[in-house]
């Protein structure tokens, strides 16, 4: 029996599950499967939990504020910048709209502050050249 291997990578950690036998994700066309011997694909998966199934039969639950995946030569990549899985959906499913929301969150307040930085930097440039005229 042909199986997949997972790859999962983020900023901070690393890990390898090698004996996996089928993904289920979402990308923004909608659900999407994956199983040993499938063409070769690259999508982005979207903010949620994705799954995948191992030989013992046993299904884990991916959560992940959307992520590359890429699936080639029954060798799947997931490419995160966070990303937490765990046998119980009911946990991980907690931790999605815990942990996974408060990153988010914060992003989204870094980029706000990048914005407002942006705007500054260019407000200043325009006093410069006016001074400079």
């Amino acid at each position: 029996m042909s199986l997949i291997t997972l790859y999962l990578q983020s900023a901070t950690k690393n890990e390898t599950i090698a004996d996996v036998a089928s993904f289920i994700g979402r990308d923004p066309s909608g659900s999407f499967g994956i199983q040993p011997g499938r063409i070769a694909l690259i999508t982005v998966l979207e903010y949620g939990l994705s799954r995948f199934r191992t030989t013992t039969g046993v299904w884990y639950y991916l959560a992940c504020p959307g992520a590359v995946l890429h699936f080639a030569d029954n060798q799947l990549t997931i490419n995160s910048r966070y990303y937490l899985y765990h046998q119980d959906h009911e946990r991980i499913a907690g931790l999605l709209t815990g942990q996974l929301a408060e990153e988010e969150k914060a992003l989204s307040h870094v980029k706000h502050n990048l914005q407002q930085l942006e705007q500054e930097l260019f407000r200043r440039l325009r006093q410069l050249d006016r001074w400079s005229s």
